[in-house]
């Protein structure tokens, strides 16, 4: 057998070498990530469930996932142990550069007029007067309408 006969089982196996390689070095940092959970640290499940570690065992973590709410998980199941800045900001909304948002509109003006200074009340009520004009307004439209209608028909 040539070398061309053989050259494209060569890179087929050095493909599936390097896709079970990168593979296997992505199960040892899990694996790696998961053996260096400690007690009181945040961890988000594959789930997207935050909680945070209360104890350890072979297989299995108890998670708090509420005050007071306990579950046990399998370690495999746990997706990410997080740093406690991260956790709090997600958990908690913690925000650690300051940044507020506001929850009405009223805190972002300044103070110093308020729209009932600035804009005079305007009376939305209608009037008698307003009434028959806009009947007016209406009937002549009709007209019109009926007439555009049959000039199409003929």
């Amino acid at each position: 057998m040539s070398l061309v006969t053989l050259l494209p089982f060569i890179v087929l196996i050095g493909a599936m070498f390097l896709m079970t390689r990168s593979a296997k070095k992505k199960q040892q940092a899990a694996a790696q990530m998961r053996s260096d959970m400690q007690p009181g640290t945040g961890v988000r499940t594959i789930g997207g469930m935050y909680a945070t570690v209360k104890e350890i065992q072979d297989d299995t973590v108890l998670l708090e996932v509420a005050p007071g709410v306990h579950a046990v998980y399998a370690k495999n199941s746990i997706g990410a142990v997080l740093d406690d800045a991260e956790y709090n900001r997600i958990v908690h909304g913690d925000d650690s550069d300051g940044t507020l948002v506001p929850d009405d509109a009223s805190s972002l003006t300044d103070g110093e007029s308020t729209a009932d200074d600035d804009v005079a009340k305007i009376d939305l009520g209608k009037k008698a007067e307003d009434e028959t004009v806009a009947k007016e307004a209406k009937g002549a439209e009709t007209k019109d309408a009926k007439a555009d209608g049959e000039s199409d028909a003929k």
